[in-house]
C-alpha cells in the first residue's frame, strides 16, 4: 500500500469512527419511540437546517448532478438544480412552520403517515397503511441510490471490487443508524452537511486557482476537450448540445422542485424542531446552504470537463467527476493525500447523510405506523423501538440487493424515487395544510393516483416496448403531481365535507403559534 493510500485511508477511518461514536453516544438517549424517530422534538435551528439539506441532497449532489453537467453541459440538468433551489425555498417558507404546528395539534404525530391519519381522523387507518407502504417501496429505491454511490466511491478510491465497496459502506451506515436513531442521524447530518459544503466550495476554487496559475481558463479548457457543443453553449442553460433547449426539458428540470413537498425524510425535520423561533433560524441557514451547494455542484461539472484530461470520463463513470477532480488537485498537483482523504469524506458524508435518514423513515413507517397501529396496538415504546431497528436491517439489505447492479446510475435511481414520493405526498401535504375542504377520500385518492401514475409512466412499457417517460421525455413527477392534485380536489369536492372538529383543528393551526 502506497503512502498516498495510507493517508487517504487514515482520513476515512477517522471520519467513520467519529460517525459510529456519535451513534453509540445517542443510543443511550433513546428511551421511547418518539426519542428515536423525532429526538423528542428538541432539534435546534442550525442542526435542523443542515440535517434537512444534507439528508436531501445525498451522493446525487456531489456525484449525480456534476456528472450530468460534465456530460452534456449546464443546459441538461442545470434546470434541475434551479428547480430544486426554488422547491427548497418554498418548502421552508410555506410548509415548515405550519406542518410543525399541525403535527402537534393532530395528536402529536411523529411520522408523516401518522399526521395524515390524525389530520383526517381516519379511524380505519387506511391512510396510515397506504402511505406507509408507499414510503417503504420508494425509499428502497432511494436508499439503493445512496448505497450505489458509496460503492462507486470506495471502488474508485481504493480499487476494490464494487460489491466489496458497497458492502463496506452499507455496514457503516447501518451501524450508526441502528444505534443512535433520529438525534444521532441529525447530529451526524449536521457534521456531514458542513463537510459537504466545505468540499463543494474549496475543491473547485483551489482547482480554478491552479488552472489560472498555469495560464489556463475554463473556456480554453473546455475548447481543448471534445464537447457536445461549443464552450459557450456548454455553459448556457438555454442551449442543449448543439441546439436550443426544449420546453419539455425545462419543465422536467424545474419540476424536480415539486418533490420537496412530499419528502418524508425532509418533512420530519420540520416536525422535530423545538420551536417556531428555532425554525426561523433554520430557514435562512438552509436556503443559503442549498444555494451555494447547487451552484458549486454545477460548477464542478463544468470545471471537471475543463480541468481533467480530455474526455477522461466521457466513455463511462462521469458521476465520478468530483472524485477525480479531488484526486488530481490534492494528490497529483499539490501532493496532500490526507487533505484529499478529508474532501473525499465529504462525498461519503453526502451519501451517508441521506441513506441514514431513509433507513430511519422507512423503519418508522413499519414500526410506528404499521406494527404498532395495525398489528400490535398494545406494544410499548421499547418494543416498537426494537421492531424499528429490525426494520432498519431489513430495508438496508433489500436496498443493498437493488444496488448490487452497478449499471444502475445514481441519477436514475434518485429520479425514480424522488418522483414517486413527490407525486404521492406532495399535493396532499400542501392541500392538507392550506385547504380546509380537503377530506379523507381526497387524501386516499391523491396518494394512490400519484404513486400509480409514476409507476405507469416510468416502469410499464406501453408504447412499442418503451415507457411513456422515455417516449415523451417528460419527467414523471410533473405528471404524477398534477394527477394527484386534481384527484384530491375533485374527489374532495364530490364527497362529504370534513367534520366541524376537523375544521376547528385547521383553524387552530392557521390562527395560533401552537408552541410545544
Amino acid at each position: 500500500m502506497t503512502n498516498t493510500m495510507i493517508w487517504i485511508l487514515t482520513a476515512f477511518v477517522a471520519y467513520l469512527i467519529l460517525m459510529i461514536v456519535i451513534g453509540a453516544f445517542y443510543s443511550r438517549k433513546n428511551n421511547s419511540s418518539e426519542d428515536y424517530f423525532l429526538g423528542g422534538r428538541k432539534l435546534g435551528g442550525f442542526v435542523a437546517a443542515l440535517s434537512a439539506q444534507a439528508s436531501d441532497m445525498s451522493g446525487w449532489l456531489l456525484m449525480g448532478l456534476p456528472g450530468a453537467i460534465y456530460m452534456v453541459g449546464v443546459g441538461g440538468d442545470g434546470w434541475v438544480a434551479l428547480g430544486l433551489l426554488v422547491g427548497t425555498i418554498l418548502n421552508w417558507l410555506l410548509v415548515a412552520s405550519r406542518l410543525r404546528r399541525y403535527t402537534i395539534r393532530a395528536n402529536n404525530a411523529v411520522t408523516l403517515p401518522a399526521y395524515f391519519e390524525n389530520r383526517f381522523h381516519d379511524k380505519k387507518r387506511v391512510l396510515m397503511t397506504v402511505s406507509s407502504v408507499t414510503i417503504v417501496i420508494f425509499f428502497l429505491v432511494y436508499c439503493a441510490s445512496a448505497l450505489s454511490a458509496g460503492g462507486q466511491l470506495f471502488e474508485s478510491i481504493f480499487g476494490v471490487e464494487y460489491k466489496i465497496a458497497l458492502t463496506l459502506g452499507a455496514i457503516v451506515i447501518l451501524v450508526y443508524t441502528f444505534l443512535g436513531g433520529f438525534f444521532a442521524v441529525c447530529v451526524t447530518d449536521f457534521i456531514q452537511g458542513m463537510l459537504m459544503l466545505v468540499a463543494l466550495l474549496a475543491v473547485p476554487l483551489i482547482a480554478l486557482g491552479l488552472m489560472n496559475a498555469d495560464g489556463m481558463t475554463i473556456a480554453s479548457g473546455l475548447e481543448a476537450n471534445t464537447l457536445p457543443s461549443t464552450a459557450a453553449d456548454f455553459v448556457n442553460i438555454f442551449r442543449y448540445k448543439e441546439g436550443s433547449n426544449t420546453l419539455i426539458n425545462i419543465i422536467s428540470g424545474l419540476g424536480w422542485g415539486l418533490g420537496y413537498f412530499g419528502m418524508p425524510h425532509i418533512l420530519i425535520r420540520f416536525m422535530a424542531v423545538k420551536s417556531d423561533k428555532e425554525l426561523k433560524k433554520s430557514k435562512a441557514v438552509a436556503i443559503i446552504w442549498v444555494t451555494l451547494s447547487l451552484f458549486f455542484a454545477c460548477f464542478i461539472g463544468v470545471l471537471g470537463r475543463a480541468y481533467l484530461a480530455p474526455n477522461a470520463l466521457v466513455s463511462g463513470g462521469s458521476e465520478r467527476v468530483f472524485i477525480e477532480l479531488i484526486k488530481k488537485v490534492f494528490i497529483e498537483d499539490i501532493n496532500a493525500p490526507f487533505i484529499a482523504g478529508l474532501f473525499l469524506c465529504g462525498i461519503l458524508a453526502a451519501i451517508m447523510s441521506t441513506a441514514d435518514s431513509q433507513l430511519l423513515v422507512s423503519s418508522s413507517s413499519v414500526a410506528e405506523d404499521i406494527y404498532k397501529k395495525l398489528i400490535d396496538k398494545d406494544a410499548d415504546s421499547r418494543k416498537v423501538l426494537r421492531i424499528s431497528r429490525i426494520t432498519v436491517i431489513c430495508v438496508a439489505v433489500l436496498a443493498y440487493l437493488i444496488a448490487l447492479n452497478p449499471n444502475n446510475t445514481i441519477m436514475g435511481l434518485v429520479s425514480n424515487a424522488w418522483a414517486g414520493l413527490g407525486a404521492s405526498f406532495g399535493p396532499l401535504v400542501l392541500l392538507s395544510l392550506f385547504w380546509k375542504r380537503c377530506n379523507f377520500q381526497g387524501a386516499v385518492a391523491g396518494i394512490v393516483s400519484g404513486a400509480l401514475t409514476v409507476i405507469v409512466w416510468d416502469y410499464i412499457p406501453l408504447v412499442n416496448g418503451a415507457t411513456i417517460g422515455n417516449v415523451t421525455g417528460l419527467y414523471s413527477l410533473v405528471v404524477g403531481f398534477a394527477v394527484s392534485l386534481l384527484c384530491i380536489i375533485g374527489v374532495s369536492l364530490c364527497t362529504k365535507a370534513p367534520s366541524d372538529e376537523i375544521l376547528k383543528e385547521f383553524e387552530d393551526v392557521r390562527n395560533h403559534s401552537m408552541e410545544a
